[in-house]
């Protein structure tokens, strides 16, 4: 690096948080438009070009990210700063927070059926390749949302501001960012918004409570979207269409749902309770 790009990294190592958060964005779609663009050209049908171009844009982050760490805050080995460290205790920890996403998503059906507000169907033949593909789809979510939101952008917002500040806003974003939509689905899915953020700082909590480790907050962010992938893509349950969606899942999403929203707040709670008890007020 010649001394004009480290003169320029210094300058943005000494930004406020927001700013270097917008500059790392700014360079990662610098670097994606001009493979995306192509893509969008050459393939007509969206989501094969979401398959094709999202691992790009996120092979491109992380490669991006042995960059920014080491030029910008002088430190190496981003990704164990992320939480990706302890190899054997982060894969416990993911299987843990797997299972726990997994169990949520059939108690609240499970409930649902109960209160006569979802009907349950028989599984398929294809039923082992849904399960499959859940955790395939599912793993790679919770992968690349919480490198990007537990691990990149809690890191930043650390670096400026008290623990409490950082998780807040951090669950801020994550929320935010998942319900850019047109106002009509934003009234469509409100619950939603709330749903993500209580799921956002329980994920933060939850990195906190098992020493940094990012493992716990994968799993469990895997074992939600998974755990409603598997029932839903594989017919299991539906709806009844005179229950209202606040009830049964605004948008098709069941945590979007009043008892959704509790659950996730439940587990919430136990998390921040379980981190306080290891290390006193968890923030």
């Amino acid at each position: 690096m010649n001394r004009v790009s480290e003169k320029l990294a210094i300058q943005i190592g000494g930004y406020p948080a927001p700013l270097r958060v917008v500059i790392l964005l700014l360079i990662l779609g610098a670097c994606w438009v001009p493979i995306a663009l192509p893509i969008s050209w050459l393939v007509p049908d969206p989501n094969t070009q979401s398959l094709i171009s999202l691992p790009i844009l996120y092979l491109e982050f992380i490669a991006l990210l042995q960059i920014w760490n080491p030029q910008v805050h002088h430190e190496s080995k981003p990704l164990r700063r992320y939480g990706f460290r302890s190899a054997k205790s982060n894969w416990i920890n993911l299987l843990s927070g797997l299972l726990i996403g997994w169990g949520a998503v059939l108690l609240l059906f499970v409930f649902l059926g109960d209160m006569g507000w979802v009907r349950w169907f028989a599984a398929k033949p294809n039923f082992p390749q849904i399960v499959a593909e859940a955790l395939l789809i599912s793993g790679a979510f919770g992968f690349a949302e919480e490198l990007l939101f537990r691990g990149w952008l809690l890191d930043e917002l650390e670096r400026d501001y008290s623990k409490a500040t950082a998780t807040f806003a951090s669950a801020m974003v994550f929320a935010l960012a998942h319900f850019i939509k047109p106002w009509d689905a934003i009234v469509a899915s409100w619950l939603t918004f709330p749903a993500l953020l209580i799921l956002g700082l329980t994920l933060v909590w939850a990195k906190r409570s098992t020493d940094g480790r990012i493992g716990w907050a994968i799993g469990y962010h895997a074992g939600l979207v998974g755990g409603y992938y598997l029932l839903n893509v594989g017919n299991l349950v539906k709806p009844i269409a005179s229950v209202p969606s606040w009830l049964t899942g605004m948008n098709g999403n069941p945590l979007a749902s009043v008892p959704g929203v509790i659950i996730l707040g439940a587990i919430g709670l136990v998390v921040r309770g379980m981190g306080a008890s290891r290390f006193g007020k968890l923030r």
